[in-house]
């Protein structure tokens, strides 16, 4: 059995996340005709009962070697990428984003599996730029690792190439004897 991931950093996400999500779709619901009965319902009270479970739900968290993500209300999502896959951290904001002070970190990784663009959107976490250099801090220390791992092989490599070449020489000696 493995030990539990070693955890660097939590995400603490914002309570306006809540806000924002109820707004969102809100719109969606007015702008598809079909929708505007239910926009009643929603501002009633589903609303903001599924932008709170929604809250509730969502984690985040930096371990050594992966950012692991959890969110949703009736469909769960949990999502684990390795550091070493991550090629973008990205910055999003709306006129919506702004107003409540909130923003959109978007991570794309190495050979995507999702064609519309991006692996993971996290909405609304505190101190978002913080969090985002210390993401790109872990990966670094991924790849120095890696790096360092790539040197001592190649020099082991090396080593046991040189090793074989004199037990080369030495059977061809014992042979011409």
């Amino acid at each position: 059995m493995s030990a539990p991931p070693n955890i660097i950093k939590k995400a603490a996400f914002n309570p306006k996340i809540k806000t924002y999500i109820l707004l969102v779709v809100a719109f969606l619901l007015f702008i598809s005709v079909a929708g505007i009965p239910i926009l009643i319902i929603w501002f009633l009270g589903l609303g903001q009962y599924m932008s709170n479970r929604y809250y509730q739900n969502l984690k985040c968290q930096l371990t050594e070697k992966h950012l692991e993500f959890k969110k949703g209300v009736l469909f769960k999502v949990e999502k684990t990428i390795p550091l070493e896959n991550i090629q973008d951290l990205t910055f999003i904001e709306n006129p919506i984003l702004k107003a409540l002070d909130l923003r959109i970190l978007k991570i794309e990784t190495a050979g995507q599996s999702n064609p519309k663009g991006s692996d993971m959107k996290l909405i609304g976490i505190m101190d978002s730029a913080t969090f985002k250099e210390d993401v790109l801090k872990q990966r670094e220390v991924i790849q120095t690792k890696n790096y360092a791992v790539n040197q001592t092989d190649n020099v082991s490599i090396e080593k046991t190439h040189q090793l074989l070449e004199e037990i080369r020489d030495l059977l061809n000696a014992i042979k011409n004897k």
